[in-house]
């Protein structure tokens, strides 16, 4: 595979975590959710041949911990088959070319999120202006130019299916980005959300740190598009998903998470949509 990949220049640790960091949670045999500071990530599991992908990956600088993780699941001679990205943000590939050089495997994302991983288009500055709490602040900290994996990175297939995960299917969830996929498993209605809804109140920094649960939008300073963030949403609840992980916050299902995704779409621009900032458009919050 091409070696020739390269993060941004802006690309550095970021000192922020959380009481769930280096915690994984067992949701299914199959699933495992596993936080890295402030962030999840989820490993799925073929029963039948022990075979994983890895979903998302982390934040800068946390290969060793990724490789760590998936070497205690499934042995050091185990690597995964693939690895799928919900979307291209940070905290979602800091440590993709670390762990493509190590293991040698295909990336997959949505083909709206190509020119974001291939160096050749950088997502729109955070929005340090957005109502919320200090994360929201110190969201010029992070890193924001695009990371370049060259033909390292594939498009997801059209049809809706993902290599590696038979039983899954994606869905284009735009809103905090124009190429944010989801992953649903209609057989469980297992649903693996990425940013286009959280469980837990991303801006504020106590929050972030206690990880409160409670159902929210997509994390604010970097979310461009309301209405589209709505609309995915309402995509999501209309699956009826039993099991949700999200990219921030812990896991939720059942019940709660029923109750809690009507809520959100019913209440959605006072949950979800901040009352101001560069990226709130009016007409985009009907």
């Amino acid at each position: 595979m091409d070696q020739d990949m390269n993060y941004g220049n802006d690309y550095k640790y970021i000192p922020v975590t959380s009481v769930g960091n280096g915690k994984g949670i067992e949701l299914l045999p199959d699933l495992l959710c596993y936080t890295i500071q402030v962030v999840n990530m989820c490993l799925v599991r073929n029963l039948d041949t022990n075979d994983f992908v890895l979903v998302d990956a982390g934040m800068p600088k946390s290969a060793e911990e990724i490789i760590s993780t998936t070497e205690k699941y499934f042995g050091e001679n185990n690597r995964p088959n693939a690895i799928i990205l919900t979307h291209g943000h940070f905290d979602h590939v800091g440590a993709v070319i670390d762990l493509v050089k190590h293991w040698k495997i295909p990336v997959y994302a949505h083909e709206l999120e190509i020119p974001y991983l291939t160096g050749k288009k950088s997502y729109p500055e955070p929005d340090t202006t957005v109502e919320g709490g200090m994360v929201s602040k110190l969201s010029f900290i992070f890193p924001n130019e695009p990371i370049d994996l060259g033909d390292n990175v594939r498009p997801l297939p059209f049809n809706g299916t993902i290599p590696h995960m038979p039983d899954f299917k994606w869905i284009h969830t735009p809103g905090h980005t124009p190429g944010h996929v989801s992953l649903f498993r209609k057989k469980d209605r297992t649903l693996i959300a990425g940013d286009a809804f959280t469980t837990v109140k991303q801006e504020y920094l106590y929050k972030v740190l206690t990880q409160k649960q409670e159902i929210s939008g997509p994390p604010r300073y970097l979310t461009t598009d309301w209405k589209a963030a709505k609309e995915s949403v309402i995509k999501l609840q209309a699956l009826k998903p039993a099991v949700a992980v999200t990219g921030h916050g812990l896991p939720m299902s059942g019940e709660l998470l029923t109750n809690s995704l009507q809520k959100l779409i019913k209440d959605f621009e006072e949950i979800a949509v901040p009352d101001y900032g560069k990226y709130v458009n009016p007409k985009n919050n009907n």
